[in-house]
């Protein structure tokens, strides 16, 4: 990574979201993705977490997701590193799209059986930005008490509004905003621990383009 001493090979977490204001009402909404990337050290034991996060004046909910994707890839790829990585997110569009719709779309020069391809750009970019990673892409249900995905929520959500971008990975602050969300009304859940190496389930990828 960009920051942090990950190695080449190492399995990396990343928690993503997005958000859209006013998605699919008339006119132009500002959206905004963003993202917490964790990496467990081999001997202390202790996550080392990253945050990023961009924005759109006029954008849809699909494409911010696609935005969480290339934006991620994009800064774990900067030391030329390949690494394991389990993509967790709340958008079933990201999560089907990576694990079963690319791979198809590919064998057809990048068409739909039927149909046109909406954002295939962006998912050019998203599946170009994943380059040689090995990806497990999860799905959790959002605003589900789910801290690091409520997190990712949260950063997606506030760049949208502020209409910021991080330019980079950034120290996280999911500890102190963790501290402050556990002290209002509804708890979150657990944190999610660091996933396990040997529950890692790469999906297979597509080489044709």
């Amino acid at each position: 990574m960009t920051r942090g001493k990950a190695k080449a090979g190492d399995l990396v977490a990343i928690y993503a979201d997005e958000s859209c204001l006013g998605n699919g009402r008339e006119g132009e909404n500002p959206g905004g993705a963003g993202g917490m990337i964790e990496w467990l050290h081999p001997r202390s034991n202790e996550v080392t977490r990253y945050d990023y996060w961009i924005s759109e004046p006029a954008t849809t909910n699909n494409r911010m997701a696609l935005r969480s994707v290339i934006e991620a890839f994009r800064e774990i790829s900067r030391r030329g590193n390949t690494y394991k990585v389990l993509f967790t997110s709340d958008s079933k569009y990201i999560v089907e799209g990576m694990n079963s719709w690319v791979p198809d779309w590919k064998k057809r020069d990048w068409k739909r059986k039927s149909g046109k391809l909406e954002n295939v750009e962006l998912w050019k970019e998203a599946d170009a930005a994943v380059g040689t990673h090995e990806v497990q892409w999860r799905w959790v249900r959002g605003h589900a008490g789910h801290p690091q995905n409520e997190y990712a929520n949260f950063l997606a959500t506030r760049a949208a509004t502020e209409q910021s971008n991080s330019g980079g990975l950034r120290q996280s602050s999911f500890d102190a905003w963790l501290e402050e969300t556990n002290a209002g009304v509804a708890p979150l859940k657990p944190t999610a621990p660091f996933p396990d190496l040997h529950s890692f389930r790469p999906t297979k990828r597509t080489w044709t383009t």
